[in-house]
């Protein structure tokens, strides 16, 4: 029987990676990563992530071709494939947007997922939901595990809202999968 000072899992997965890095190795600029975008069917998500894509392309020289995947269920990890191909086809991932309480933890879930795979990942949750993205990372044996966050909600915000919230994420995006992120922040 679980007790208050245990954390559970409501992916209903084992832990098996806890111990592994949660980070992803670097790199010194975005000029022609692959990108690839993880939404998670939440309002907003996609148009969010497409609104970061394209200011990284224009300002920061990312590759013009993008991976778009939705998942089939937002508070479900990743399926193994999806990841698979996540990390065969992308340099980096955007993911979200974390704006309840178990798409928050699954999208810091996946983001944990793809860095332990070696691909960089920027999760974006919405801050009225950090207790549980950080009570993910724990779980999954990061407990230093760095996301994003932006002002709650997302999903009614208009296009020019969610325009002005990309901009405004993008220095802490760029900060988080280039050299400037958070394992070379901690390593030094």
């Amino acid at each position: 029987m679980a007790t208050l000072a245990d954390i559970l899992d409501p992916t209903g997965q084992s832990v098996a990676r806890i111990g592994a890095t949660a980070h992803a190795p670097r790199r010194a600029g975005l000029t022609g990563v692959r990108l690839g975008l993880l939404e998670n069917t939440k309002h907003n998500a996609a148009l969010l992530l497409d609104e970061l894509a394209a200011l990284l392309q224009h300002e920061h020289g990312a590759s013009s071709t993008v991976l778009r995947r939705t998942k089939t269920a937002f508070a479900l990890p990743l399926p193994e494939e999806q990841l698979a191909e996540l990390v065969r086809e992308c340099d980096v991932v955007l993911t979200g947007v974390g704006d309840c309480g178990s798409c928050s933890a699954s999208a810091v879930a996946d983001g944990i997922a793809l860095e332990r795979a070696g691909v960089p990942a920027a999760v974006v949750c919405s801050d009225a939901f950090t207790a549980t993205a950080s009570g993910m990372a724990e779980v999954q044996g990061a407990p230093d595990y760095h996301y994003l966050t932006t002002a709650h909600p997302v999903a009614v915000l208009d296009p020019d809202a969610v325009r002005e919230r990309a901009r405004q994420l993008l220095p802490q995006v760029v900060a988080t999968l280039t050299e400037a992120g958070p394992a070379q922040r901690a390593a030094s």
